[in-house]
This record gives structure tokens, C-alpha cells and sequence, in this order.
């Protein structure tokens, strides 16, 4: 049985970005890491966006960055413009390589496919596996999308789509996606908020049907990928010895589903506190977030009808408020013009149920 000073469990966004963040700051000289992932190879399997509101580690791996997005509903839409915040996506296939390629130069650090060979007892443990209790009244955030490419020019990569709810709603929150990588490639999604429903998982007609819509007809497609990011907190069991990173940690922003630049920040107070890690508090994201997502996501249950007008409005604020306030980065006077967009009496009644 091998012994470690820190493990781990799971090897994916959360666990590869510790690593990676350990190594790079040279943590990891005179201590032994063991990361266990049970997968044989990495390959590009997902696409990571969100807004630049803070520094990270991987600039090298964003595959396109837009200062201007849209939003549309049935009867409305406009381009909002984000010099500031710009909005970036990263490929997965690029992370892998980066992280794999440098962390494994490290003697120090070693890969398992299970925990059969390790002696944990003495290990501090970061864990980015969640432990999910899903009930039927739980929300998820689901989707599928393909990367396609067209023959001749048809996009405008200086803007990406991003929500698009001029399309059937089926008495849930549905939209589309664009994320124009440029002139003749796209990532095209389709989005789902909704409790677990496999008459909404027609996704391939979805897509078909949309492009379609669009007018693209002559494309080859190069990628797909589809998965699910839970609406809700997975099971948090305090553990000596042990913290849970990535989704497993809370560091999924319940309202949106973004969580790169959590992930990337918790790294990053972990590292920071790695030689007193053992006493120091539960990293999290802001209770006042926890708050305002929680009465969020009632509305949303109760009122999927009146959730695109809801986006919609909440970008009738400042951009980089809404961004922010979307972000964990707002003040209390940026978060109380976020409130005042929203139809009050829908929520306020939402905060007594």
C-alpha cells in the first residue's frame, strides 16, 4: 500500500486545476500527491464558459473570447456589449494536455485508476466526486450540443447567443446556445431547466430543427457533448481529513451552473492555506448568493412561463452589474438593482414558501 501527504478523488476540471495549482507554486516539492481517476485516456469531453471576472491559470486553453453577447426571447432580444468582463470559453481537450503535460513531470505526483493501492489514513483527501440525494423536486441544468462547420461563412463570431428562448418551452425553461468559434464553426446547445424529464432529452431533433431555423444546411459536425449540472447542493458530510472541491464542493453557482472560476478560486485558497489546510474554515460560495439562487430557483419551479422575461429584464441592468451579480462579485447596492428588475410580488411571495 503506497502512502501519500494528499489524494485526489477525481481527476477531471476540479482535481486536475488543484493539481495544477499545487505544482505550479511548488507545494508539491517535498510533498506526494496521488490523484485517482479511473478514465485511461483524457480527450476533449466538454466546453467551459463564463465571464473573465478574475484571473485564472489557463488563458492558453480559451478557445474563443466574445465582448458582446445576446439575448433573446419571442418578442425581444438585444446585444449587450462586455469590454470589461469579456466572455470566454475554454476547451477541454487544451486544459487536459496543459495540466497532464506538466504535472507529470513531477515525481511527486502519481495517477491510480481506484483506491485499492493507497493507504489514505494519513492523507488529507480533496474530494471532487459528489454524493448526490436526487429527488424528483430537484432541478437540473441539462443540455447537448455539437460543435458544427459550415462550407461557407455564416457566422458572426464577434457575438455568441447566449440564451436564445425564442423556441419551445414544453412548460420548462428551454434555450439555445451559439457560440460562434468563428465565420464557418459553432458550438450549438440546447438547454433545458428542469426537474429529471426524459420526454425533454430529444436533443438531436432539437438541434436539427434549430439549425435548420438558423438557415445553415451544408455543415459536417466535429464534436458533440451533452451532460447535466445539478441545480442543487449534493450531500455535504464533514469529514476529518477531508474536503470536498469542484461540484462536490459547492462550487456550482445553482442559478446559472457556472463553475470554472469557482473552481479556480477555491484552488487558490487551498493552495494559499495547504500548510494549515486541516484548520481552516469551509471555503464557499456567498451566503447571500446561496439566498437569492435558493428563492431563484423557487420562482423558476413555480413560474417557468415568466423565467425568459425574467433573464431577459435582469439584463436590463448594467452590464457589468448583471455580470458580476451572475459572477459572486457584486456589492449590495449592484445586487439590490438586480432585485429591482425582478417582478417583486412573484418573488417576495417565493421567499414565505
Amino acid at each position: 500500500m503506497k502512502e501519500f501527504d494528499y489524494v485526489i478523488i477525481g481527476g477531471g476540471c476540479a482535481g486536475l486545476s488543484l493539481a495544477y495549482e499545487l505544482d505550479l507554486h511548488q507545494k508539491l516539492n517535498k510533498k506526494k500527491l496521488a490523484i485517482v481517476e479511473p478514465r485511461t485516456e483524457y480527450k476533449r469531453d466538454k466546453t467551459w464558459s463564463f465571464w473573465k471576472v478574475s484571473s485564472h491559470n489557463f488563458e492558453d486553453c480559451v478557445k474563443k473570447s466574445w465582448k458582446e453577447f445576446s439575448i433573446k426571447t419571442s418578442s425581444d432580444s438585444k446585444i449587450i456589449k462586455c469590454d470589461n468582463f469579456p466572455y470566454q470559453s475554454i476547451d477541454s481537450g487544451l486544459f487536459y494536455n496543459k495540466v497532464n503535460e506538466k504535472i507529470r513531470k513531477n515525481k511527486n505526483i502519481e495517477f491510480f485508476k481506484d483506491m485499492k493501492n493507497l493507504n489514505t489514513n494519513d492523507s488529507f483527501i480533496f474530494n471532487s466526486v459528489p454524493l448526490m440525494q436526487d429527488t424528483e423536486s430537484n432541478l437540473w441544468q441539462h443540455f447537448y450540443g455539437i460543435e458544427i462547420e459550415t462550407n461557407k461563412e455564416f457566422f458572426n463570431d464577434q457575438t455568441l447567443d447566449l440564451m436564445d428562448f425564442d423556441c419551445d418551452q414544453r412548460n420548462n425553461v428551454h434555450f439555445f446556445y451559439v457560440l460562434p468559434f468563428s465565420k464557418n464553426r459553432a458550438m450549438i446547445e440546447t438547454t433545458w431547466l428542469s426537474r429529471e424529464n426524459k420526454s425533454l432529452k430529444d436533443y438531436e431533433s432539437q438541434i436539427k430543427s434549430y439549425i435548420n431555423r438558423l438557415g445553415v444546411n451544408d455543415y459536417k459536425i466535429n464534436f458533440k457533448e451533452e451532460g447535466a449540472i445539478p441545480l442543487f447542493y449534493p450531500v455535504y458530510e464533514k469529514e476529518k481529513n477531508k474536503i470536498n472541491i469542484g461540484t462536490a464542493g459547492g462550487m456550482t453557482r445553482l442559478s446559472t451552473g457556472y463553475t470554472f472560476l469557482n473552481i479556480q478560486e477555491h484552488s487558490k485558497y487551498i493552495r494559499m492555506n495547504i500548510e494549515n489546510i486541516r484548520n481552516k474554515k469551509k471555503y464557499e460560495i456567498g451566503k447571500k448568493y446561496q439566498f437569492l439562487d435558493k428563492i431563484f430557483l423557487r420562482v423558476l419551479k413555480k413560474h417557468p412561463e415568466k423565467m425568459p422575461n425574467i433573464f431577459y429584464d435582469m439584463f436590463g441592468a448594467s452590464y457589468s452589474t448583471t455580470v458580476k451579480f451572475l459572477s459572486n462579485k457584486s456589492n449590495i447596492l449592484e445586487d439590490l438593482s438586480i432585485i429591482w428588475k425582478m417582478p417583486k410580488w412573484i418573488f417576495i411571495k417565493s421567499i414565505f414558501n
